[in-house]
């Protein structure tokens, strides 16, 4: 295998074993790949630190979460970019076009009251989880004979402590369950009791809608603060790839792709 060709940074060699240390907080799809990414960070990173050097900025480092404080380079860092890189919040206009561009991107969350009986079995338990899987089936054999009985099946059968309410689980939003029990829900119609057991990481369902509100779409003004929001943190993201790209610009830079699609992102502190 051939040499990797020597990174430079304005005529200096960066040290492989300082690229490699810093490829660990890369993950790519190669190593060379997180060599590169690391590399590129490394001298982002440096770029920033010269530029908040020759601003004479010093910045105490800030507690970033519970037990965390940041590094002094990651303060002086965080100074320069909230210094030359403002948060700047779209106007009035600016956000009613954007809302008025594709209204159904703001709408309520659909509601699902749902009941279900649940057979527990772990998925790496082959023998348990197919047995598991025989039962709900029984069981929605029974129910297309007799769908009156589902709240009884449920509170004599169910591994679940929704069993107490005759499987009930009450009003369900997307991201509370399991994806599975979600896109089932999305195709069961009201009252219907889904014809093959859904399959979860904590056994077989039988799973039944007992009913669906579509979420309706919401006003400008519920969402304004959100669009506000989204708005200014896309131009900020902007402005700062604009900003690191000129920095990028400026150096000598060898061995490294540092076109904009490459370079590495700057995020708030």
């Amino acid at each position: 295998m051939a040499p990797r060709p020597p990174i430079k940074f304005n005529g200096v060699v960066l040290p492989p074993h300082m690229i490699a240390a810093e490829a660990q907080h890369h993950p790519a799809q190669s190593p060379p790949m997180a060599f590169q990414a690391a590399a590129r960070a490394i001298i982002v990173r440096t770029l920033l630190l010269e530029e908040a050097k020759r601003d004479g900025i010093v910045a105490a480092p800030e507690l970033i979460e519970p037990g965390k404080r940041e590094l002094d380079d990651e303060a002086c860092i965080r100074a320069l970019i909230e210094a030359r890189i403002p948060v700047v919040e779209p106007d009035e206009s600016r956000c009613r076009a954007f809302y008025d561009a594709d209204p159904s991107r703001f709408r309520s969350p659909d509601l699902f009251e749902a009941s279900h009986i649940l057979f527990l079995a772990h998925p790496h338990d082959a023998k348990t989880y197919a047995e598991a899987v025989a039962r709900a089936e029984e069981i929605i054999a029974e129910l297309s004979r007799s769908p009156g009985r589902f709240e009884a099946i449920a509170r004599e059968r169910s591994d679940c402590d929704s069993r107490v309410n005759g499987g009930r689980l009450g009003q369900i939003v997307r991201g509370e369950t399991v994806p599975e029990f979600e896109q089932a829900l999305q195709r069961l119609e009201e009252g219907q009791v889904a014809t093959t057991p859904i399959q979860s990481r904590y056994g077989a369902h039988v799973l039944k809608l007992d009913a669906r509100a579509i979420g309706e779409i919401l006003p400008f003004e519920y969402v304004r603060d959100r669009i506000v929001d989204y708005l200014a943190e896309q131009q900020w993201r902007r402005d700062a790839a604009a900003y690191i790209e000129r920095l990028v610009s400026q150096a000598q830079i060898e061995g490294v792709d540092m076109s904009p699609a490459n370079s590495a992102k700057v995020r708030a502190a």
